[in-house]
């Protein structure tokens, strides 16, 4: 599904005008579309009672072209205007002359009729504002939403579809007004907004269902914005022929652990592994090695010079960089700690990375991030394509931004710093975004409180480092690597409950996605 902003959605709309459509029948194919998925959410709407919330402008007209399809399906439909409409706009006239019920603040002041409405109806349309919220919700549009907010914490509650976006969600950001409420569903004209895939929008917007407006067939080409969804991951996933051996499916490096974190290394090195890597050698401190291999025997180990328990400076850079004779891509980063040898070690393993022969990668995590935050200029020191994978926190670092700046606007935080720095951004979090250097982003609409537990960004670098291995590319793997972890964090919040999982339980869910990706077929 490819994704918009609101400038974006305008001109798509101003594009099919201009290509012979009308804005009214625009408007109409909306509204219809809207009533069609009224009278699915609620199984049947004649002589149900269906309350449409409008207010101005086009988001309104839409919901009364969608009162006036549910009141010819035999809908008990009523109206409920946030201010008047003109006297001679279409679709106005059209209710009137349909005589379904209609009222409005102007007249009803103290929403009592509107609380009455709300209390009798079985379904609400949210037609108030689409993205046209623009400054603090106050005033009537507030009352309104207060006497929704508290129809909706009532038993039995009224189903709730917003049109487009529900009242107070920033179409591009996210951002949502402290007046918002909640939705079950949001039917996106078109393409799905931006804002319903980032935090908090996501919440607010329930399950999001795009439909047909009648834009121009090719009217996606070009949009760089989509959802990460199954079928694009099934696409982009390797193939596995029967007749395969380990060298088919890549050589892939991971560089990682430290006295302290050496589950770091356990975690991505075995999600190398289970996302399908023909060989992975497991490059970690030599003190910590006796740790790592009785838990993992599949793994070639590497020994790296160690100073008390972590790496040591240049020398464990210059037998890293021996160690990839013949890898395909590396991961450097998880556990790793982070000291002046820390930083010691990644300048100098970014000096000779470049000189590899047959590297095609390099994904970047955790304290390798962090190292390269107090390197100012790293980018122009490496021409090796890169992947880095920040949590919120690590992107401050990175671009010196608060976090609640980088979380205010995470597909333009995300979108510059990969232009910037010529890299693949994975701004991790809920609605984790995958952003390419040449401005295309992929958005994932999961959002899995499982996931917001230690070890769970190993296990994501080490799906992404084995998927490059296999030979995809960067933006690619990294973007099917989101959809796995995501979905293994669902099989994993089933299986033990949100607060219960472990990022290890990753490891074996991988599995069951990967099988469910495969047709059926086990492919790990």
């Amino acid at each position: 599904m490819k994704l918009v902003t609101a400038a974006q959605m305008r001109e798509l709309e101003q594009a099919a005008v201009a290509a012979g459509s009308s804005e009214q029948e625009l408007m109409y194919n909306a509204g219809l579309a809207a009533a069609q998925e009224a009278w699915m959410a609620i199984g049947a709407v004649e002589g149900r009672a269906i309350l449409v919330l409008v207010g101005p402008g086009n988001n309104g007209g839409d919901g009364l072209i969608a009162a006036r399809q549910l009141a010819e399906m035999g809908s008990e439909v009523g109206v409920y205007l946030l201010s008047d409409r003109d006297a001679d706009d279409p679709q106005w006239q059209a209710i009137v002359e349909a005589g379904i019920a209609a009222n409005g603040v102007d007249q009803d002041p103290e929403l009592v009729a509107l609380r009455g409405m709300l209390g009798q109806s079985s379904l609400v349309l949210d037609a108030l504002l689409g993205t046209g919220v623009s400054r603090p919700i106050e005033g009537d549009l507030a009352r309104v939403l207060a006497a929704l907010r508290e129809a909706r914490e009532r038993v039995p509650q009224p189903q709730l579809i917003a049109l487009d976006l529900p009242t107070g969600v920033n179409g591009d950001t996210g951002r949502a007004d402290p007046a918002t409420v909640e939705v079950d569903s949001t039917l996106a004209f078109g393409y799905s907004k931006v804002g319903l895939f980032a935090m908090p929008g996501r919440r607010f917007a329930g399950r999001v269902v795009s439909v047909d407006i009648g834009l121009p067939a090719d009217s996606g080409e070009g949009l760089l914005y989509e959802e990460i969804s199954f079928r694009q991951t099934q696409e982009l996933l390797p193939q596995r022929p029967e007749d395969a051996h380990k060298g088919s499916f890549g050589r892939a490096v991971v560089a990682a652990g430290s006295r302290r974190y050496p589950g770091a290394a356990r975690l991505a090195a075995e999600a190398a592994a289970r996302s399908g890597a023909g060989l992975v050698v497991l490059a970690a401190p030599e003190s910590i090695q006796p740790l790592l291999v009785p838990g993992f025997p599949d793994a070639v180990h590497e020994p790296l010079p160690d100073a008390d328990g972590a790496v040591d400076g240049s020398d464990s850079a210059r037998a890293l960089l021996r160690a990839l004779a013949g890898a395909d891509a590396l991961l450097v980063g998880p556990g790793l700690s982070l000291s002046t040898a820390t930083e010691e070690f990644m300048r100098s393993l970014l000096a000779g990375l470049d000189a590899v022969e047959g590297l095609r990668a390099v994904v970047l995590d955790a304290d390798a991030l962090n190292a390269l935050a107090r390197a100012p200029g790293w980018p122009d020191r490496l021409a090796l394509p890169r992947v880095l994978t920040p949590h919120p926190g690590e992107m401050a670092r990175l671009t010196g931004l608060d976090v609640e700046a980088v979380q205010d606007d995470r597909l333009h935080c995300a979108t510059e710093y990969a232009r910037e720095t010529q890299s693949v951004v994975v701004l991790k979090g809920a609605c984790t975004v995958v952003a390419s250097p040449d401005g295309r982003a992929r958005i994932s609409g999961a959002a899995n409180s499982m996931l917001a537990t230690a070890g769970t960004g190993d296990v994501l670098a080490g799906l992404i480092v084995g998927l490059i291995a296999q030979g995809l590319d960067p933006f690619d793997a990294a973007s099917a690597a989101v959809y796995l972890h995501a979905d293994a964090g669902r099989v994993v919040a089933e299986n033990y409950g949100a607060a219960a999982g472990l990022a290890q339980d990753l490891l074996p869910a991988l599995a069951e996605t990967r099988k469910l990706l495969d047709g059926g077929h086990s492919a790990v």
